[in-house]
């Protein structure tokens, strides 16, 4: 049964995957396709999953309610703005934002993001009206913070629509607009490894890179 409180898991599936060659999220690594591991992290941190994506029929067997961006064109910000919209929508806080194409997706740290950003629902405590608007992991990427694995409140959209309205699609261009709450790297690194967890796949190479990290966690 759905929960009306929970926010919702939002799997962002909506990119092209042009350097991939074919739907990047389909790909497999140790025997299961990248879109089904995040769905499998995901859903152990907050039960109502949602997938965003623009070609809905490749995913069709995951039987998520999916939906297209709204706004199509302005990359993975347009998924962000699509999954808030819904959530408001439906009642719910916000979402917890992962991208389809991590291998290794972190359950300690995804849980650690939402607790910042929603409570926890043992404590009846989702949706609380004082905590951050969006709470995003430090990294050593080139932006320096991880936005595809992070949680958004609803509180976000305004900032989101106005950046919209000014024609700028970058993915952290609102961020210091709302009340962002960044958790630092060495907190990060006391959770997981940054650069495993942290890790997509946007190649061939990307792909076979994560098969032989699978391959030595197996043998560990």
């Amino acid at each position: 049964m759905r929960s009306a409180k929970a926010p919702f898991g939002a799997i962002l599936a909506g990119g092209q995957s042009r350097r991939y060659g074919s739907p990047k999220a389909l790909a497999v690594v140790a025997g299961a396709r990248l879109i089904d591991r995040v769905a499998r992290v995901l859903e152990q941190v907050t039960p109502d999953l949602v997938l965003l994506a623009n070609e809905p029929d490749i995913f069709a067997d995951l039987q998520l309610p999916v939906r297209a961006d709204v706004r199509p064109g302005l990359g993975a910000l347009g998924g962000i703005h699509t999954g808030l919209l819904w959530a408001r929508e439906e009642g719910r806080p916000g979402i917890l934002a992962v991208a389809c194409d991590l291998p290794f997706p972190c359950l300690p740290l995804l849980e650690r993001v939402r607790d910042q950003a929603f409570g926890h629902a043992d404590a009846g405590r989702y949706g609380e009206p004082d905590g951050p608007d969006l709470v995003v992991p430090e990294s050593r990427g080139r932006r320096g913070v991880e936005p595809l694995f992070a949680a958004y409140r609803v509180d976000c959209l305004p900032a989101i629509e106005n950046q919209i309205r000014q024609g700028d699609h970058r993915m952290i261009g609102f961020f210091d607009q709302v009340r962002t709450r960044r958790i630092p790297l060495a907190r990060v690194e006391e959770l997981c490894d940054p650069g495993r967890s942290f890790l997509n796949v946007n190649t061939a190479a990307e792909r076979r890179r994560a098969e032989r990290l699978a391959r030595s966690d197996d043998f560990a």
